[in-house]
């Protein structure tokens, strides 16, 4: 289901990333050129973060992992920089899944806690990320990694 993208991947993954900004429109505006960036600086640079696909019978979502160390928790933070199901392959459990397998342990093997952002009015979103064990105040929220 969630796997690591590839580079014939690209343009669903900016298809995606452009639906993720229709369905839940951020302040700062994001097309389809910084989207190619972010790719490129990935498959470039992959000690930054990588990113996952959803597929189901084609490309259905992504995911934008992305690294940073930090002092306070004393190591790697995996954070979830995007993360978008498309319409036709929502409420199936694929987004929690990928949550819980991240908390495990699971694509960021040396990360100490996955960390995301939700915007304030997506309810939907931040019952998801709550009941996958996500906790926080405004719009970050974290949770530390099972080892």
């Amino acid at each position: 289901m969630w796997r690591a993208a590839t580079p014939a991947d690209d343009d669903a993954i900016v298809a995606s990333s452009l639906a993720l900004y229709v369905d839940d429109p951020s302040p700062e505006t994001v097309d389809a050129a910084q989207i190619r960036r972010t790719i490129a600086a990935l498959a470039r640079e992959p000690h930054r973060g990588r990113i996952l696909v959803l597929d189901v019978d084609g490309v259905c979502g992504h995911a934008f992992l992305i690294s940073f160390w930090s002092n306070e928790l004393g190591g790697d933070v995996c954070t979830v920089d995007e993360l978008y199901v498309a319409p036709r392959a929502r409420g199936r459990g694929h987004a929690g899944a990928l949550l819980d397998a991240l908390a495990a342990g699971a694509w960021w093997h040396d990360a100490v806690a996955v960390a995301l952002e939700v915007t304030p009015d997506n309810r939907r979103a931040r019952a998801l990320y709550e009941r996958h064990g996500f906790a926080g105040k405004n719009q970050g929220l974290r949770r530390r990694v099972v080892r």
